[in-house]
């Protein structure tokens, strides 16, 4: 039984074009009604604008189905002023609006415009405007030479297998312009595409704006998910009688894949707990002098690694290892992993793919020793934070705070651990902490502890529909239903 379908064009019934409805009937589509996929579009945009005060706009276009990925405007919120406040509606005329644009007409081609709706939807990745003067897929820039806003957006990914099921290896993929298939080589297909538009110099390519946002587009994904399972369950109603153990194996695996995305709420948390991590290493570098950090270290080590590397052709084994070796440490060095989590990157990604260059060339015989020695001090780089002398020196900081900074800093979030939460939220109140973006960060973690404090709920709810429907099997009822 498939699972999941995608939405096409809701609008066509807004608009009372039957002939629309006609055509959509047969076609891959997911089932959920115009007012709930409005609402839930409304509702993801004005979280995003909560949780980014410098975003000023936001707008969410539903795509499908594949073939054709038809673009359509759903809605649009702009924020009033500063009294919070959001104007909806489609102001303006758009060529995404009803009955949008089909796949050939906003895809890149050899000659025509290039649009960053293309590039969310081909690519499945996101597109940052953050210097309009340089955006080479703005439309306007190219038609008329004027500069759009500072946006970002963000395609919003669905597993192909949850989408299509067994139908999938006979479906139609789209096609890019010259001719190839696009989707095939990836797990997922894009529904939906956000876009936020920013104040101006207020975002910048991969900062924190833009990966809460990527992290905010999975609950899009899961919320419509859910919208389309309560539809399943009703057409599995009527056919309970003939199918009911069919029916029941996939209520299980639908709503347990919806508690499953809902974990994407811890990793947002750990996100932001990751911030917080990185501004105390900050402090306590800035307190030690002379303190090793991992940054400098890892630079050291692709140096090390770049000197003899463009003596490979670049197709040679050994060339592409090591230039997998240079983006794994650049990675590293940019991320504020947990400790343990650092020595896995570092044990899994690193030691080996450096084991093989040194044992395979003599190139690096040289510096061999070096490496190694980098390579041994990293794990007590990554534990400078938990050290007590290190902790100690921070003297520009009373001793309490450093002591919660220190700890609340290094966990693994959990819902288990949602007490926590309120410790690092009277950790940001205290006025000594000057962090960069901490009123932000308030904010954020206020909202997404009211988000995962629900989480038993819906498991409890979860676990009561599966019972009762296991009831009705048994003596062959199907009441369980109206729980749904």
């Amino acid at each position: 039984m498939t699972t999941m379908n995608l939405l096409a064009t809701n609008q066509a019934c807004q608009l009372g074009s039957l002939a629309a409805v006609e055509a959509l009937k047969g076609s891959s589509c997911m089932v959920i009604s115009d007012d709930m996929l409005i609402k839930t579009c409304k509702n993801m945009i004005e979280t995003i604008l909560l949780c980014l005060p410098h975003a000023t706009k936001g707008t969410i276009y539903q795509i499908g189905p594949m073939p054709d990925l038809r673009a359509v405007r759903v809605t649009s919120g702009a924020r009033e002023g500063d009294n919070g406040s959001i104007t909806w509606g489609l102001p303006g005329v758009s060529d995404y609006n009803f009955p949008g644009k089909s796949w050939e007409q906003y895809r890149d081609s050899r000659c025509g415009l290039l649009e960053a709706m293309g590039w969310c939807v081909e690519r499945q990745k996101s597109w940052t405007a953050d210097n309009p003067q340089e955006d080479a897929r703005s439309v306007r820039k190219q038609l008329l030479g004027a500069v759009e806003d500072r946006h970002h957006m963000e395609p919003v990914l669905v597993r192909k297998w949850d989408l299509y099921g067994e139908t999938l290896k006979d479906q139609a993929y789209p096609v890019d312009w010259r001719g190839e298939s696009i989707w095939q080589d990836t797990d997922y297909a894009v529904v939906a595409v956000i876009k936020i538009h920013f104040h101006p110099d207020t975002i910048t390519r991969g900062d924190r704006s833009t990966k809460i946002i990527k992290k905010l587009s999975r609950s899009l994904g899961t919320e419509l998910f859910s919208l389309h399972l309560r539809e399943t369950l009703l057409k599995a109603r009527e056919d309970l009688s003939t199918e009911r153990m069919t029916s029941y194996n996939a209520l299980v695996h639908e709503l347990r894949n919806i508690l499953i995305k809902l974990s994407f709420i811890s990793s947002v948390i750990n996100t932001e707990i990751s911030y917080l991590r990185e501004q105390w290493e900050h402090e306590l570098i800035r307190a030690n002098e002379g303190l090793e950090d991992k940054s400098a270290l890892l630079s050291r080590l692709n140096i090390l690694l770049e000197r003899h590397l463009s003596e490979f052709d670049d197709f040679h084994e050994l060339a592409v290892l090591g230039r997998a070796l240079h983006q794994d440490q650049a990675k590293l060095a940019e991320l504020a992993l947990l400790p343990e989590k650092s020595e896995q990157w570092l044990n899994h990604k690193i030691k080996p793919k450096w084991a093989r260059l040194l044992a395979e060339t003599p190139r690096w015989s040289a510096c061999e020793s070096e490496v190694r020695a980098l390579l041994e001090r990293l794990p007590k780089v990554f534990r400078i934070g938990t050290e007590p002398a290190y902790i100690a020196r921070v003297a520009h900081l009373p001793a309490d705070i450093r002591e919660q900074w220190s700890k609340l800093a290094y966990i693994d979030f959990g819902v288990d651990k949602v007490p926590l939460l309120d410790d690092i939220m009277a950790l940001l109140e205290r006025p000594e902490i000057t962090m960069l973006h901490k009123r932000q960060s308030q904010k954020i973690l206020s909202f997404l502890k009211a988000l995962v404090e629900i989480i038993p709920e819906v498991e409890s709810r979860t676990n009561r529909i599966l019972s009762n429907f296991r009831d009705a099997e048994k003596n062959g009822k199907n009441h369980f239903l109206h729980e749904v």
